[in-house]
């Protein structure tokens, strides 16, 4: 039941007993207000500001009408405030404004000791109770860790410690309850202070969502609903790791040989330079014309099917931008279907391997054009899936297809891109068959996007942004409503300092195990890095891995169907089912895979031993069979035995158990 109340010089309105707004003149509920907006892009990172700020607040207020379920509230010269009950939660819209105002402040009431989480991928910091967080759909930026930012960030690839490629203006709270702003602007929430979160836009947004819930699962499942659910995984996906190999078809067939023949089961290959290589330095990167490169790859076609008759599927690459010595750049610049600049000339990316044009997503034939190229060039020679990169690139200060304002088209990009790949899956009539994953995002990508990974990390043990990153980067983005996510096993970005040693490697993909994608990535350096294949000892370590996560194959699909059903995602924050245990909040490096798997991955070099924190209940040690009661264990952890525990009541015991039995030991 919604309900307004009238307090001091102003109104609360609550939603079944639980306070959601409060406004008075001292402390208005909204600003509204104007603003310059000052942008400059720096390789995939922006720089933006604000000049020439304007603010009025809400002060005088009348109740306009009221009726069941329904509330508008007029603040005298500024706007309209509507806000109706719509399944268990509040749905607030702004109307008879003045279409000048492109900012937007709203305060909402916050408790002392709360904890939030969400706001999308988030790699520093999971609990974000302190925090000021800007939104902005922009490259994370390769090591953000002291000693490595300053470096990189000369060099246009450093990244604050909140950037990143797939927010979303949404979160949760410890007090069960959860937000949701609809819009695609910038947005900064600041979490700094313990009585009051505020949001901030730079535009007026669509509509606002604030609800409650009875426990965190049915919180983070609400949100899930309000902002999109993923689609399912291809039943195929758990037939083997997804192994990542490029180099040209010799180089595919003797990598895939050698990984087989120790015993890895592989489902299929992710092959990035299908459609050729090209060099930034010495970074390797996909040649930006999606069609496949005939000296690498001279029959991939036939090359597919042969693999597809062996049990393997081919994955390949694809982003936005199209190269411009490429032919299908010639394509579509004839037919005005690349973002422009104000002189009309096409707006080519700079900083990249060669200089790229952007298709223009938002000219709906640009959008079906680029959705049938890849259905054509792609499914069309028999992939099954792909890496669909990037997207946060949009130059806001772009010409787009009809007078879009390219500052709010910004974050709405990659929530096209993925839109586009989707499109792409049913123009082939392959719906339930095919799948990709995404990078970048927006809130509404969940619609589209089959899974997304973190991105380009680094490869190392960089603590914000190597392998310990990934962890509350899976939890934050949980919370926001998402569900299927994996990242690269080893990390991508090689650095002179950082390198991929055979231990991170091997500590990666004991993580990987335990999430519902196993994907390799030779990174962005692939003589610097190692490699699955490097050494015997390096491919015994992956088998092993490799066929513990794919003897979990029920186990995944069980935890997918859970998501489809409730929005739990399947890797989960340890404190979601044990919410009588409060100090479980302020655990950042340790997940549930699913009900009843708890895994505290290593993420420091040179551990033999690794602390978990346990819930109480009763736990199962996966590879001693040792008991548990919960509480701070130390547990044995050499390389190829993760600690991972499971739930002794879970209905999946005797799997897990199998493990320990039948996984080849070290």
């Amino acid at each position: 039941m919604i309900q307004l109340d009238a307090v001091d010089d102003g109104f609360s309105i609550s939603l079944n007993g639980r306070r959601a707004l409060l406004h008075s003149a001292r402390a208005p509920l909204i600003e509204l207000g104007t603003a310059e907006t000052s942008a400059r892009r720096r390789g995939g990172s922006y720089k933006l500001g604000e000049r020439r700020q304007s603010v009025f607040k809400a002060k005088a207020w009348k109740l306009a009408s009221a009726r069941d379920g329904f509330i508008d509230v007029e603040f005298d010269g500024l706007a309209r405030m509507a806000v109706r009950e719509s399944g268990g939660a509040l749905r607030i819209s702004l109307s008879r404004y003045d279409r000048a105002f492109n900012r937007f402040t709203m305060r909402l009431p916050a408790t002392p000791g709360e904890s939030v989480f969400g706001c999308g991928e988030q790699f520093s910091r999971l609990d974000l109770k302190g925090e000021l967080v800007p939104l902005w759909s922009e490259e994370r930026g390769a090591a953000r860790g002291r000693g490595l930012a300053s470096p990189l960030s000369s060099a246009g690839r450093g990244g604050a410690p909140h950037a990143t490629g797939l927010g979303q203006p949404s979160f949760v709270t410890s007090e069960r309850s959860y937000v949701h702003v609809g819009t695609n602007a910038r947005c900064v929430f600041d979490f700094r202070r313990p009585r009051l979160t505020t949001l901030r836009c730079w535009a007026i947004p669509d509509e606002l969502v604030v609800g409650f819930a009875d426990d965190m699962p049915a919180a983070v499942g609400a949100l899930s609903a309000a902002v999109g659910r993923q689609p399912p995984l291809p039943a195929w996906t758990w037939d083997g790791v997804w192994l990542g190999v490029e180099g040209g078809a010799a180089e595919l067939r003797r990598k895939l040989e050698t990984t087989r023949g120790a015993g890895v089961p592989v489902g299929a290959v992710w092959v990035r330079d299908w459609c050729g290589r090209t060099r930034a330095g010495a970074v390797s990167r996909p040649r930006w014309d999606w069609r496949y490169d005939r000296e690498l790859y001279p029959d991939l076609p036939s090359e597919i099917a042969a693999l597809a008759r062996d049990g393997i599927r081919f994955i390949g690459y694809v982003n936005p931008y199209l190269a411009a010595d490429g032919e299908l750049y010639a394509e579509a610049s004839g037919k005005g279907f690349c973002v422009k600049r104000d002189d009309g000339s096409d707006y080519l990316l700079s900083g990249q391997a060669r200089p790229a044009a952007i298709v223009d997503l938002f000219n709906p034939e640009a959008f079906s054009w680029i959705a049938s190229v890849i259905a054509e060039e792609m499914l069309g020679i028999g992939m099954a899936g792909w890496m669909a990169d990037a997207g946060e690139h949009l130059p806001v200060d772009a010409v787009l297809h009809g007078g879009r304002d390219p500052l709010l088209a910004h974050n709405e990009y990659p929530v096209l891109w993925a839109g586009a790949n989707a499109e792409a899956i049913r123009k082939a009539g392959k719906e339930g068959e095919a799948t990709f994953f995404c990078r970048s995002g927006w809130a509404g990508s969940t619609r589209h996007a089959g899974a997304f990974w973190a991105g380009d990390r680094s490869a190392g043990w960089n603590r914000r942004d190597g392998l310990p990153s990934v962890i509350p980067a899976s939890l934050s983005l949980g919370f926001s409503g998402a569900g299927i996510w994996h990242s690269d096993i080893g990390g991508d970005a090689t650095t002179a300092w950082t390198r991929r040693s055979d231990e991170c490697l091997a500590r990666w993909a004991e993580t990987a195990a335990f999430t519902p994608i196993m994907r390799t990535h030779e990174g962005d350096r692939p003589e610097a890095n190692a490699q699955p294949w490097s050494s015997p000892a390096a491919l015994a370590h992956f088998a092993r891995l490799a066929a513990v996560w794919s003897a979990l194959a029920p186990y995944h699909a069980e935890t997918m169907a859970e998501y489809a059903s409730s929005g739990l995602p399947p890797i989960r924050h340890t404190w979601l089912h044990y919410e009588d245990q409060p100090e479980l909040r302020a655990l950042d490096y340790q997940y549930l895979y699913g009900r009843d798997l708890l895994v505290a991955p290593v993420v420091e070099p040179g551990a033999e031993l690794s602390n978990a924190v346990l819930p109480a209940d009763h736990w199962v040690h996966l590879w001693t069979s040792r008991e548990f009661r919960g509480g701070e264990v130390t547990i044995e952890a050499p390389l190829g035995y993760p600690p991972v525990f499971y739930r002794a009541a879970s209905p999946w015991a005797s799997l897990f158990e199998s493990l320990r039995r039948s996984t080849r030991k070290l």
